[in-house]
């Protein structure tokens, strides 16, 4: 090669395994998201609280999108590809061949909630269209999210992090559910979070991973059963925007003088419509709300929505509390997955953890994050770290409205008496 001739460019591919469907994506060795594909999963429900997934039909629709990201690219530049998936269960013979777990005995649906730990050495062989590729897997998609926003470089953006550890960093993937990855160099025991698991996240750290339960599908819950609804998808649809977007216009409407969080002064929520997952650990806890009126109109639902969004941010800075107790130190919070589209959401978390809010460059970061697992199985990169630091950019920063500080210091404190006085319900009826 002359002197005058560039290296072809080298590109990774990162698949990413949900809930409800496949995605995949092409990223070059800068973190430029080049090529998407996503592909639904099949669900079935064959009774109430009964859901079934297929592993073999997950592996097809990984295949599907990996062809469609790959097209018209020469697969010599295709360095690696990388897997992340929900934390799930499949059952396999000895032979490697999915089996059913279910009531039926269906031997052509075998259920898995996911491809988890079904990445089977049979597999991967089973995926001829690239051969020779590095292939990395992670168990769980929220690593693979934190990956892909927590290394970035922040220099120039006025982040106290930048002059922080990594250890600074709190990395909140969230989506259907929540998941908050912080990392130590020393293993440290958060009660009600799970870890710390070392190098479960980023080589050489100890990760401690909290979550919160169905935060995405708690806020469809409250703003799909509400009665304003279907008046909400008229105007919605009337101006082509989403409902959320629609809802935030709206609060801003209805604000007049004060700030929009500012509304919900006498609407409090406490999230845990499916039991807490952190820090509390307790699956028998439910959802409450305190403060409803007779009213239901658009205006209600709009403050009903901030209210939940509110009490979600409420229990990320519950989840910061305890880890900083245990030992964390947390200075900033690099948020991606579904819900980091949202701007109130965004703003929420920045305003009641008092701390500022990092967004990806690239909004999917969780596949830029698998296409780093990618680039380091392929030894392009000396290590994880590296990748992340070339591969993860700085998109929007978003700053805590500090003047509004005692209002979500209030809020908070109502926030814990909502629990407080909800196990002292739980314990007088199961008094005997």
């Amino acid at each position: 090669m002359s002197g005058g001739e560039q290296k072809p460019e080298r590109y990774y591919v990162g698949v990413d395994v949900g809930t409800g469907s496949v995605r995949a994506a092409l990223v070059d060795q800068s973190g430029v998201l080049l090529a998407f594909a996503d592909q639904p999963i099949k669900k079935w429900e064959p009774q109430f609280n009964h859901h079934e997934q297929s592993s073999e039909d997950i592996w097809a629709a990984c295949c599907v999108v990996t062809k469609k990201v790959v097209q018209g690219i020469d697969l010599n530049q295709i360095r690696g590809l990388g897997f992340d998936a929900t934390c799930s269960l499949v059952v396999l013979d000895k032979q490697f061949r999915p089996l059913p777990v279910n009531h039926e005995g269906n031997q052509v649906l075998p259920p898995g909630a996911s491809l988890g730990n079904g990445l089977t050495p049979e597999a991967a062989r089973d995926l001829g269209l690239l051969p020779g590729i590095a292939v990395a897997a992670s168990l769980i998609d929220a690593h693979a999210g934190g990956l892909g926003v927590i290394g970035a470089d922040v220099k120039g953006h006025g982040l106290v992090c930048e002059g922080q550890p990594v250890t600074s960093r709190l990395a909140v993937i969230c989506g259907t559910s929540s998941c908050h990855m912080g990392i130590s160099e020393d293993p440290i025991f958060v009660p009600g979070v799970w870890g710390p698991y070392f190098s479960a996240m980023v080589p050489g750290f100890w990760l401690n991973e909290g979550g919160q339960s169905v935060t995405g599908k708690l806020i469809d819950h409250m703003v799909e059963g509400h009665a304003a609804f279907p008046e909400l998808q008229v105007k919605a649809t009337a101006r082509c925007q989403s409902v959320y977007a629609y809802l935030n216009s709206h609060l801003d409407l209805i604000k007049k003088a004060q700030p929009v969080g500012f509304l919900t002064v006498d609407l409090h929520v406490w999230p845990d419509f499916h039991g807490n997952r952190s820090p509390l650990a307790d699956l028998t806890l439910k959802g409450m709300v305190t403060g409803l009126k007779l009213s239901q109109d658009l205006d209600d639902l709009a403050i009903l929505y901030l209210a939940t969004i509110q009490a979600i941010a409420l229990g990320t800075r519950f989840i910061i509390e305890a880890m900083e107790t245990a030992g964390h130190s947390i200075s900033t919070l690099f948020l991606c997955g579904g819900l980091s589209k949202n701007p109130l959401f965004v703003q929420m978390h920045a305003d009641i953890t008092g701390m500022p809010v990092v967004l990806s460059q690239e909004v999917e970061s969780v596949l830029v994050g698998a296409a780093i697992l990618g680039a380091c199985a392929s030894g392009d990169f000396a290590s994880v770290q590296e990748a992340m630091a070339k591969m993860s950019k700085v998109g929007n920063v978003v700053f805590p409205r500090l003047q509004d500080k005692k209002y979500y210091d209030k809020k908070y404190q109502v926030f814990l008496k909502l629990v407080e006085h909800q196990k002292e319900y739980l314990a007088i009826m199961n008094d005997n």
